[in-house]
């Protein structure tokens, strides 16, 4: 990988390699999941520790063979071991129950696959069979150890296997490393199951790209895009208008309601949830929100750790950053900014405003250019608008401070000091309040 993070951490769709694996793995409720480590097992274990993971240190690479036996001090013997690897990501669930419900509680079952170009992988040697079909396995033959015969067989060895825990540590210890690589392969642990009178079943995958492992930045990115495509083609058939189904990236979880658009190059991160006909312009980054029905995000978009309701418009060039509660009909512009604040129901602050750290009620204006003064240089103090207030442009609101209900704050005004309900502010040198004011109406 030409990196110093160990290559099962390298992310795919945002998580590390062995994250796939383990999270594939628990779905297939096991009685235990035990973690082989090697290189970099520190930063492996910090990654991935859980309260259902065991590990346990392969201390010398000397084989797949090798890893297994380091586990078996681990392993149930009264329940079959189904062996993955941590660069192998994108394994279904499904593949692995298949090959699990072949292999029973008595059987070694393998997953094989058929490749036009097997190049580089262990070849699945069987007998000839008297019907012309394929006949029983007797060998793996690793790619460097082939000959002519065996370098033309298509079918492949995925690595992944099933085997009865009880004999397994018995066929691992005669494991010997006479071979190309001097490594003890797992896969001669096949010819150990036959002599043993235990049949060897194969099962295959849906889709090749089920097997495929990561040994290159290259290959990584050939895999971040299946992903994101398999992820595409299930929003597509859930009803998801995308695009282009090949500019979204998914890094997590993403529920759409009905009649959802997103246009391209968005990506979405961890949970993201988008009630119905909301519509996601391009280039917009969410993570960790939701999103009310109706809603619009126009392009370049920045939201996180953020709930925004209905018929809102958000954008474009908005940023919502952790505590943004929007209510319905709210409407945040450009290059606005809000960070723990709460917006009430059809408030708006349409242009280049930073609101941190306050309470804003409904029906409220921010004018351009307008800034909560959050923080003193020690402490981050707490803002409060209350309904109905208009905020002029380029104004300031100094924390603590509370506005009341119906307040009209001047242009260019600086509010260091609670504000009476029903009032106009506005600064000359000092702070000036007139009661009774009358608001301008719109023109018809």
């Amino acid at each position: 990988m030409r990196s110093a993070l160990p290559k099962v951490l390298h992310p795919l769709a945002g998580r590390p390699l062995l994250s796939h694996v383990i999270e594939t793995a628990r779905s297939l409720s096991p009685t235990r999941i035990v973690v082989v480590v090697g290189h970099g097992a520190d930063q492996v274990r910090a990654h991935v520790a859980a309260p259902d993971i065991e590990f346990v240190l392969q201390a010398q690479q000397l084989g797949t063979g090798h890893a297994v036996q380091q586990a078996l001090p681990l392993l149930d013997p009264s329940v079959p071991t189904l062996v993955l690897y941590g660069d192998v990501p994108l394994t279904r669930a499904s593949t692995l129950q298949r090959l699990v419900a072949t292999a029973g509680a008595q059987h070694y079952a393998v997953l094989t696959v058929e490749m036009a170009d097997p190049t580089g992988y262990g070849r699945i040697v069987r007998e000839a069979a008297p019907d012309g079909g394929r006949g029983r396995v007797t060998q793996i033959v690793e790619q460097k150890d082939a000959g002519p015969a065996e370098l033309a067989i298509g079918e492949i060895n995925t690595g992944i296997v099933v085997s009865p825990t009880a004999q397994l540590g018995a066929w691992l210890a005669t494991l010997k490393n006479e071979n190309a690589q001097g490594e003890y392969y797992l896969t001669d642990v096949v010819e150990r199951a036959i002599a043993s009178g235990v049949a060897v079943l194969t099962s295959e995958p849906d889709d090749l790209w089920e097997t495929l492992g990561v040994n290159s930045k290259t290959q990584l990115a050939e895999l971040e895009r299946i992903y994101q495509r398999t992820v595409a083609d299930t929003l597509l058939t859930d009803g998801v208008t995308l695009a282009d189904p090949a500019r979204i990236d998914v890094r997590g979880t993403l529920i759409c309601g009905s009649d959802v658009s997103i246009d391209v190059n968005c990506v979405f991160e961890g949970q993201v949830v988008l009630g119905n006909d909301v519509s996601v312009g391009p280039h917009c980054v969410l993570r960790d929100v939701t999103i009310g029905a109706g809603t619009r995000i126009d392009a370049f978009s920045h939201l996180e750790q953020a709930v925004v309701g209905a018929a809102a418009v958000i954008g474009p060039y908005a940023r919502l950053r952790p505590g943004a509660q929007l209510a319905d009909g709210t409407h945040v512009g450009n290059f606005v900014e809000i960070k723990n604040a709460v917006l009430g129901a059809g408030s708006k602050a349409n242009h280049l405003s930073y609101i941190g750290d306050a309470d804003i009620g409904a029906r409220v204006n921010i004018g351009a250019g307008t800034i909560t003064c959050n923080y003193d240089g020690a402490n981050k103090h707490r803002t409060i608008i209350e309904d109905d207030v208009f905020v002029g442009s380029d104004s300031q609101l100094v924390a603590p401070v509370r506005v009341g209900r119906g307040v009209t704050i001047a242009a260019g005004t600086t509010i260091w000091k609670d504000v009476p309900a029903e009032t106009l502010v506005l600064n000359q040198k000092t702070q000036i309040e007139k009661t009774g004011y009358l608001r301008p109406v719109k023109k018809k």
